[in-house]
Protein backbone atom coordinates (compact mmCIF):
# COMPACT_ATOMS: atom_id res chain seq x y z
CA UNK A 1 0.00 0.00 0.00
CA UNK A 2 1.33 3.23 -0.83
CA UNK A 3 1.71 5.86 1.79
CA UNK A 4 -0.91 8.08 1.02
CA UNK A 5 -3.62 5.24 1.15
CA UNK A 6 -1.82 4.22 4.27
CA UNK A 7 -2.22 7.17 6.10
CA UNK A 8 -5.62 7.55 4.71
CA UNK A 9 -6.86 3.83 6.29
CA UNK A 10 -5.08 4.31 9.31
CA UNK A 11 -6.14 7.55 10.55
CA UNK A 12 -8.24 7.66 13.86
CA UNK A 13 -9.87 10.57 15.82
CA UNK A 14 -8.02 10.83 19.57
CA UNK A 15 -10.24 12.13 21.93
CA UNK A 16 -7.36 13.62 24.09
CA UNK A 17 -4.19 14.37 22.96
CA UNK A 18 -0.94 15.52 24.69
CA UNK A 19 2.20 17.25 23.71
CA UNK A 20 4.63 17.72 21.81
CA UNK A 21 2.13 19.83 18.91
CA UNK A 22 3.49 20.75 15.72
CA UNK A 23 5.93 23.35 15.25
CA UNK A 24 5.28 26.44 13.61
CA UNK A 25 6.91 25.07 10.24
CA UNK A 26 5.28 22.03 10.50
CA UNK A 27 1.75 23.90 10.86
CA UNK A 28 2.35 25.61 7.67
CA UNK A 29 3.20 22.96 5.85
CA UNK A 30 -0.18 21.39 7.14
CA UNK A 31 -1.94 24.55 6.02
CA UNK A 32 -0.14 24.24 2.12
CA UNK A 33 -1.50 21.41 1.99
CA UNK A 34 -4.98 22.21 3.51
CA UNK A 35 -4.69 25.08 1.00
CA UNK A 36 -4.51 22.29 -2.42
CA UNK A 37 -8.02 21.68 -1.49
CA UNK A 38 -10.55 21.49 -4.48
CA UNK A 39 -11.10 24.89 -5.58
CA UNK A 40 -13.81 26.07 -7.94
CA UNK A 41 -13.04 29.41 -9.74
CA UNK A 42 -9.45 29.27 -7.15
CA UNK A 43 -12.06 31.50 -4.70
CA UNK A 44 -10.25 30.93 -1.53
CA UNK A 45 -13.06 30.15 0.44
CA UNK A 46 -12.01 29.04 3.55
CA UNK A 47 -9.85 30.93 6.99
CA UNK A 48 -8.06 28.91 9.57
CA UNK A 49 -7.13 30.05 13.36
CA UNK A 50 -4.67 28.80 15.18
CA UNK A 51 -4.91 28.30 18.77
CA UNK A 52 -2.40 27.44 20.95
CA UNK A 53 -1.39 28.09 24.86
CA UNK A 54 -3.03 31.44 26.66
CA UNK A 55 -5.33 31.69 23.65
CA UNK A 56 -6.50 27.98 24.33
CA UNK A 57 -7.82 29.31 27.72
CA UNK A 58 -9.49 32.69 26.13
CA UNK A 59 -11.18 30.12 23.91
CA UNK A 60 -12.80 28.07 27.15
CA UNK A 61 -13.80 31.04 27.95
CA UNK A 62 -15.63 32.21 24.94
CA UNK A 63 -17.29 28.83 24.77
CA UNK A 64 -18.68 29.10 28.54
CA UNK A 65 -19.87 32.20 27.66
CA UNK A 66 -21.96 31.31 24.84
CA UNK A 67 -23.06 28.60 26.17
CA UNK A 68 -24.40 30.45 29.07
CA UNK A 69 -25.93 32.33 26.40
CA UNK A 70 -28.02 29.73 24.42
CA UNK A 71 -28.88 28.70 27.95
CA UNK A 72 -30.44 31.76 28.66
CA UNK A 73 -32.85 32.20 25.73
CA UNK A 74 -34.04 28.91 26.62
CA UNK A 75 -34.76 30.41 30.26
CA UNK A 76 -32.16 27.93 31.22
CA UNK A 77 -29.13 28.30 34.10
CA UNK A 78 -26.06 25.91 33.77
CA UNK A 79 -24.83 24.37 36.31
CA UNK A 80 -20.94 24.95 37.68
CA UNK A 81 -19.64 21.30 36.29
CA UNK A 82 -21.08 22.24 32.87
CA UNK A 83 -19.79 26.04 32.83
CA UNK A 84 -16.29 23.71 33.71
CA UNK A 85 -16.49 21.58 30.86
CA UNK A 86 -17.14 23.79 28.45
CA UNK A 87 -14.59 26.37 29.63
CA UNK A 88 -11.91 23.49 30.00
CA UNK A 89 -12.66 21.90 26.10
CA UNK A 90 -9.73 23.83 24.37
CA UNK A 91 -7.72 21.85 26.61
CA UNK A 92 -7.94 18.31 25.28
CA UNK A 93 -5.54 19.37 22.54
CA UNK A 94 -2.09 21.38 22.68
CA UNK A 95 -3.29 23.25 19.96
CA UNK A 96 -6.81 23.88 17.87
CA UNK A 97 -6.89 25.19 14.31
CA UNK A 98 -10.38 26.07 13.65
CA UNK A 99 -11.43 26.11 10.02
CA UNK A 100 -13.97 28.33 8.75
CA UNK A 101 -15.73 29.14 5.79
CA UNK A 102 -14.81 32.86 3.35
CA UNK A 103 -17.42 32.83 0.84
CA UNK A 104 -17.34 34.83 -2.19
CA UNK A 105 -20.39 35.25 -4.26
CA UNK A 106 -20.04 33.64 -7.65
CA UNK A 107 -22.43 32.73 -10.29
CA UNK A 108 -20.99 29.19 -10.89
CA UNK A 109 -19.73 28.67 -7.57
CA UNK A 110 -22.95 27.87 -5.01
CA UNK A 111 -22.50 28.39 -0.90
CA UNK A 112 -22.90 24.92 -0.42
CA UNK A 113 -19.71 23.74 -2.97
CA UNK A 114 -17.56 26.00 -1.12
CA UNK A 115 -18.71 24.73 2.17
CA UNK A 116 -17.88 21.44 1.18
CA UNK A 117 -14.28 23.03 -0.66
CA UNK A 118 -13.40 23.92 3.21
CA UNK A 119 -14.31 20.45 4.36
CA UNK A 120 -11.79 18.85 1.63
CA UNK A 121 -9.56 21.17 2.98
CA UNK A 122 -9.79 20.29 6.75
CA UNK A 123 -9.45 16.83 5.57
CA UNK A 124 -6.34 17.34 3.94
CA UNK A 125 -5.14 19.55 6.87
CA UNK A 126 -5.75 16.38 9.13
CA UNK A 127 -3.94 13.90 6.55
CA UNK A 128 -1.11 16.04 6.55
CA UNK A 129 -0.80 16.39 10.42
CA UNK A 130 -1.43 12.59 10.65
CA UNK A 131 1.48 12.08 7.82
CA UNK A 132 3.75 14.32 9.82
CA UNK A 133 2.94 11.81 12.95
CA UNK A 134 0.37 14.08 14.87
CA UNK A 135 -2.92 12.44 15.84
CA UNK A 136 -6.42 14.76 15.25
CA UNK A 137 -9.60 14.76 15.97
CA UNK A 138 -12.54 16.95 14.30
CA UNK A 139 -15.06 18.53 16.59
CA UNK A 140 -17.74 20.93 15.93
CA UNK A 141 -20.78 21.11 18.37
CA UNK A 142 -23.89 23.33 19.40
CA UNK A 143 -21.41 25.89 19.96
CA UNK A 144 -19.27 26.20 16.89
CA UNK A 145 -21.56 29.16 15.07
CA UNK A 146 -22.83 31.40 18.21
CA UNK A 147 -21.91 34.81 17.83
CA UNK A 148 -19.62 34.53 20.83
CA UNK A 149 -17.53 31.66 18.78
CA UNK A 150 -17.53 33.51 15.43
CA UNK A 151 -16.64 37.15 16.80
CA UNK A 152 -13.37 35.21 18.87
CA UNK A 153 -12.56 34.15 15.63
CA UNK A 154 -13.34 36.71 12.91
CA UNK A 155 -15.84 34.28 11.29
CA UNK A 156 -18.68 37.07 9.67
CA UNK A 157 -22.17 36.37 9.76
CA UNK A 158 -22.85 34.65 6.58
CA UNK A 159 -19.71 32.14 6.84
CA UNK A 160 -19.80 29.09 9.21
CA UNK A 161 -17.28 27.75 11.38
CA UNK A 162 -17.07 24.05 9.82
CA UNK A 163 -14.55 22.19 12.16
CA UNK A 164 -12.37 22.64 15.16
CA UNK A 165 -9.16 20.44 14.76
CA UNK A 166 -7.95 19.37 17.66
CA UNK A 167 -3.87 18.91 17.19
CA UNK A 168 -1.61 16.50 19.06
CA UNK A 169 0.02 13.74 20.12
CA UNK A 170 -1.03 10.02 21.92
CA UNK A 171 0.28 7.28 23.80
CA UNK A 172 -3.13 5.39 23.06
CA UNK A 173 -3.03 2.20 21.10
CA UNK A 174 -6.37 2.54 18.96
CA UNK A 175 -7.75 -0.98 17.95
CA UNK A 176 -7.78 -1.82 14.18
CA UNK A 177 -10.75 -0.17 12.32
CA UNK A 178 -13.78 -2.56 11.31
CA UNK A 179 -13.71 -3.12 7.76
CA UNK A 180 -16.48 -1.95 5.53
CA UNK A 181 -17.33 -3.50 2.59
CA UNK A 182 -16.48 -0.92 -0.69
CA UNK A 183 -19.50 -2.73 -2.58
CA UNK A 184 -21.97 -1.62 -0.04
CA UNK A 185 -21.63 2.19 -0.73
CA UNK A 186 -22.04 1.88 -4.68
CA UNK A 187 -25.42 1.85 -5.54
CA UNK A 188 -26.25 1.07 -9.51
CA UNK A 189 -27.84 3.86 -11.66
Amino acid sequence: MNAVLETIQNRRSFGKLITPAPKDAEVKAALQAALAAPDHKQLKPWQFSILKGKTLKDFGKVLENAAKAQAEQKGEKLDAATNKKNREMPLRAPMIITVATKFTPHEKVPPFEQLLSAGAAAQNLILALESMGYHTIWRTGPLANTPEVRKFLNVGNDDAVCGFIYVGSSKVEMPEREAVKVDDFIYKV
